[in-house]
């Protein structure tokens, strides 16, 4: 047990708040995972999981260390702990060459997914306001956008979910650093902090969940013209390295796609086969991807060239239709804009399919169709109706 001065008061809940999201006290920690103040501490005690840290007796800190604090890593941490497992959470954005950081919650909480299409939104309300008047609105006033206006709000949303993070990781018992992890020996690794003081911890169990990010080469104009390598992990299809005792997650995989949805899942999937008992594998294949663009581009399934080349064209059937959304009609837009492709092997069920105008929605339909044998197109066409 530590004691300080009231003096050091002040450094004492800068740090409390750095390390646990918690300035008051008590703040109780038993073998270095966070239990909370007096009603948490009761609470873990009524439960058994406080019996349970006081008689751990581990070779090793925690039992899984998850590096990343991303939808893949988040996802994977949470669910370890439902089974009682000691995990922690290491995320440490390290800065741009531009000096943009951010919070918890990866890539796609805050620079990709959550504000793309927040900011995809509100120009679609715009081109809605134009057809508006064809659906009989009236109003005097110049309608403008504030930028400002809306970067905040976006921005405060944002906000919102990465202390929305904290707070669940804090109430499943998941310990959170903000700090860069390194590994040090194979179950051993280095968390260093934003003032450079630097921590040990051991796992049983790591996970890679660090997203993928631009390396600088350190050469000169790198930075400046974006002179970057990959830094992809090849994994099985357990997710596992080439250590087994390390495995990875979401972005950073080589060869598997780059979505928040599919990292989630497989952060998911790879905690119940590490400590559930589950056998059950991430399915990587026929996966309903979408483009935020004006005209939304969505797909599910091979892209026409990858199918060439792996049915052959002579296999191949492709169907094409240009369409004119309903709600277009009445304000009088491109009635050949919109845009359908059906691919289908001859000799199979399997088509890929590729859409525009509200395609986000429109493709998650087909997704579950495409992974079933069905008899025939007949079939398919009730369950995607």
């Amino acid at each position: 047990m530590l004691f300080y001065s009231l003096d050091d008061g002040i450094n004492v809940q800068e740090v409390l708040t750095e390390i646990s999201n918690q300035k008051t006290v008590p703040n109780i920690f038993v073998n270095k995972v966070h239990v909370g103040g007096c009603d948490r501490t009761f609470q873990a005690h009524r439960s058994g999981l406080l019996q349970k840290l006081l008689h751990e007796d581990s070779a090793n800190d925690y039992d899984l260390i998850v590096i990343g604090g991303g939808s893949g890593g988040l996802s994977c941490a949470k669910e370890a702990a439902k089974f009682g497992k000691k995990v922690m959470v290491l995320d440490f954005v390290v800065p741009s060459p531009q000096g943009s950081s951010w919070g918890l919650g990866g890539t796609c909480v805050n620079v990709g997914c959550i504000p793309k299409k927040l900011m995809h939104q509100a120009a679609l309300l715009g081109q809605a306001l134009q057809d508006s008047r064809k659906y009989g609105w009236e109003y005097n006033k110049q309608v403008k956008h504030n930028w400002e206006t809306m970067t905040e709000a976006i921005q405060n949303h944002i906000s919102s979910l990465n202390w929305s993070y904290r707070l669940k990781l804090r109430e499943k018992g998941v310990a959170y650093i903000n700090a860069y992890g390194e590994f040090v020996e194979p179950s051993k690794i280095k968390a260093t902090n934003k003032k450079g003081q630097e921590t040990f911890y051991t796992a049983s169990t790591f996970v890679i969940a660090t997203g993928e990010r631009p390396r600088y080469l350190g050469i000169q104009g790198d930075k400046e013209y974006c002179i970057t390598r990959s830094g992809k992990i090849p994994v099985n299809d357990m997710e596992q390295t080439n250590v087994p005792h390390v495995y990875a997650v979401g972005d950073i995989l080589e060869g598997k796609p780059e979505l928040t949805p599919v990292a989630i899942q497989a952060g998911k999937l790879l905690a119940r086969r590490l400590f559930g008992g589950s056998l059950e594998k991430c399915d990587y294949i026929n996966i309903p991807t979408t483009v935020f663009t004006p005209l939304e581009y969505g797909c599910c399934g091979l892209s026409e060239e990858k199918a060439i080349e792996v049915y052959k064209k002579e296999n191949l059937e492709v169907y094409h239709n240009l369409f004119w959304p309903l709600e277009w009609t009445v304000t009088g837009r491109d009635n050949n804009t919109c845009y359908a492709k059906i691919i289908c092997n001859k000799f199979d069920n399997h088509p890929k399919m590729d859409e525009g105008q509200e395609a986000d929605e429109q493709v998650s339909g087909p997704g579950p169709v495409f992974k079933k044998e069905l008899k025939d197109m007949e079939e398919e066409e009730d369950a995607v109706e």
